[in-house]
């Protein structure tokens, strides 16, 4: 009598060309083969004749295997079969679990196949080269409740996830929570996700689209569905999630630097974090810019807009009506991303160094940045001003636009400090007409309003919330 053996078989997603060269030897070597019935026709060329084919039927896995036992037990060499990889959701785990409750003198070998989601992979390019997991839905055998977690863990540690048991037809819901707890936990809705129906059969579909306009009605119990992570993208029709190697060597083809990953994922985290969510884009946009250069969020309270300042502001830059930005003292200026004020054309200009400030500041009895901003405003009254630091010169404009003499596009109001602070904020918002941003209180500074005028200067990326263009 042979030595009875128990040989556990992925035969793959479904196609002949993705069954192992072990799995068709395993399967050619096997008195039986026990399975579900669906999968034979997988195999059937490889059989020899008169090899038993035992189908046991959905969802009776134990019954499967407790025939493999009593079939290997008599002598024979069992195959028992499961799609994909019998170690994934498969039958390898309860057979080993059998074998040790049995004390089975009988022998187990488990031979890998390719998984559903490894094929949907290779078809929709390459959307598993960081690290990923895969979560099954299916709470037959775990209460949805732990599934919860283990996709709101999935989301949050930016894992690559892809999905098993999407959907049937008595649970149609559970996709549904899923994608709303992965944009809950503040992915991208622009985030590429694939999926693929019947991965390697005759009847295969492969879908690309973003987190956003993902419909789960679009899927079934043959569908595998993978969601990338921040760094996933889309390209052409393929679906990428680099490992790195062209961003760490500096390549001119990589998609993100070191320094907008980082802040991506911030900003991820920040928005995740607000206690407001239902705030307009623009609004938002200029919010997160705020409290990941401060770590404030009281900015939530502090932060005032006016209705689609940002974006206004923003389309007069981009269409090349507005071409100066006036800073109150050298720090606001230099904290203005040098690469975006290039690629919009547009000119920083402090005037504090200028030799007619301190002339001009003596003779009239003026704070120096009183008299920048009166040469400024004669040189460029319709500026975007900029106060991250002095209260007096922001009086100073105040004063001017109630004369007439300075019309600006609009102004960012974030000067810090604890003497005529807040009275100088005050004094800007009468001007309904003039787009602005405030700081509002005692809280401000040249760090706070150089990054007010960053979230205008790359508005267009507020939708896709992918910061750091220029960083």
């Amino acid at each position: 009598m042979k030595q009875p053996k128990i040989i556990v078989a992925g035969i793959g997603p479904g196609s002949e060309q993705d069954i192992t060269p072990a799995v068709l030897n395993a399967v050619q070597e096997a008195d039986v083969v026990v399975g579900y019935k669906y999968y034979f026709q997988f195999i059937q060329p490889y059989l020899h004749p008169g090899t038993e084919c035992i189908d046991t039927g959905m969802k009776r896995e134990r019954t499967r295997a407790e025939q493999a036992f009593e079939l290997a037990e008599q002598g024979k060499t069992i195959c028992v079969i499961s799609s994909g990889d019998a170690g994934i959701y498969g039958m390898t785990p309860l057979i080993y679990e059998m074998k040790r409750e049995r004390n089975s003198a009988v022998e187990v070998i488990a031979l890998p196949g390719i998984s559903a989601f490894q094929k949907a992979a290779s078809l929709l390019g390459a959307p598993v080269g960081h690290d990923f997991c895969v979560i099954s839905l299916s709470d037959l055998m775990t209460p949805w409740e732990r599934i919860e977690r283990r996709i709101r863990a999935a989301a949050m540690a930016d894992f690559v996830t892809a999905v098993y048991n999407p959907k049937s037809e008595g649970r149609y819901w559970q996709l549904y929570r899923l994608k709303e707890i992965f944009l809950a936990e503040g992915c991208a809705p622009e985030t590429p996700v694939g999926y693929v129906r019947q991965a390697g059969r005759e009847e295969e579909e492969v879908h690309l689209t973003t987190l956003r306009d993902f419909n789960p009605e679009e899927v079934d119990m043959f569908t595998v569905v993978l969601i990338g992570n921040s760094q996933s993208y889309a390209w052409k029709d393929k679906f990428i999630t680099p490992r790195g190697y062209y961003t760490r060597h500096g390549a001119a083809n990589s998609q993100l630097t070191i320094g907008q990953d980082i802040m991506i994922q911030s900003f991820r985290t920040i928005e995740s974090e607000l206690k407001n969510q239902n705030i307009p884009l623009d609004h938002k946009w200029a919010l997160l810019h705020a409290i990941h250069t401060t770590a404030d969020f009281d900015m939530e309270n502090l932060l005032y807009t006016d209705e689609g300042a940002v974006e206004k502001l923003y389309l007069k830059i981009a269409e090349g009506k507005l071409k100066t930005i006036v800073t109150d003292v050298t720090m606001a200026a230099s904290g203005i991303r040098k690469g975006a004020l290039q690629r919009l054309g547009v000119e920083v200009k402090c005037y504090l160094a200028d030799e007619r400030v301190a002339a001009m500041a003596a003779d009239k009895g003026i704070t120096r940045t009183q008299a920048g901003i009166r040469l400024a405003v004669e040189e460029h009254p319709d500026a975007l001003f900029v106060f991250g630091n002095a209260p007096t010169a922001l009086m100073e404009l105040c004063d001017l636009v109630r004369k007439g003499k300075a019309a600006p596009s609009g102004i960012i109001a974030a000067p810090v400090g604890f003497v005529h602070v807040q009275e100088s904020k005050h004094m800007v918002k009468p001007f309904i007409e003039i787009p602005k941003l405030i700081v509002e209180g005692r809280k401000g500074g040249s760090n706070l309003a150089a990054t007010l005028v960053n979230a205008i200067l790359c508005y267009n990326d507020a939708e896709q919330l992918r910061p750091g263009r220029d960083v």
